[in-house]
């Protein structure tokens, strides 16, 4: 059975002074607002199109890592995940980084990269951004 997730976003004005906002059908998280300077110079207050792909990517890496773990017979204890998204004016989105610090008994460090690695490229949203390079940075905790 397929799930269908969705957004929108209004936006007024013209791009550099203009300002909108983002918000889930699903009623998630609060309507949050967006403007150029908080893409592409600052990120005092609101948030960007980058940081929402952040989010979900670091979520779907989280539970395809889960997944892949369990499968191998190595749940985890505990999965910290991050992602950076670097979006450069002109040129969109140039790079993402994905971080992994992880309570796994049972795994040693190079056990943990590959399945970090083999999660990094099942992982539903890395597939959907495979025309950007992605990193991955992982680390087991003992």
């Amino acid at each position: 059975m397929a799930v269908e997730s969705s957004a929108s976003a209004t936006w007024n004005g013209e791009l550099m002074s203009g300002q909108g906002s983002v918000r889930p059908a699903s009623g998630a998280f609060a309507e949050l607002p967006l403007t150029w300077r908080q893409r592409a110079e600052s990120r005092e207050s609101g948030t960007s199109p980058e940081e929402l792909i952040a989010a979900a990517h670091a979520g779907c890496f989280a539970m395809a890592l889960s997944f892949g773990l369990g499968n191998a017979g190595h749940p985890p204890e505990q999965l910290e995940t991050s992602a950076r998204v670097t979006f450069q004016a002109g040129e969109g989105i140039t790079g993402i980084v994905l971080g992994v610090r992880g309570r796994v008994p049972g795994l040693d460090q190079a056990g943990f990269q590959e399945a970090a690695e083999a999660a990094k490229a099942t992982c539903p949203v890395s597939q959907a951004l495979a025309g950007v390079p992605i990193t991955l940075e992982a680390a087991l905790l003992s």
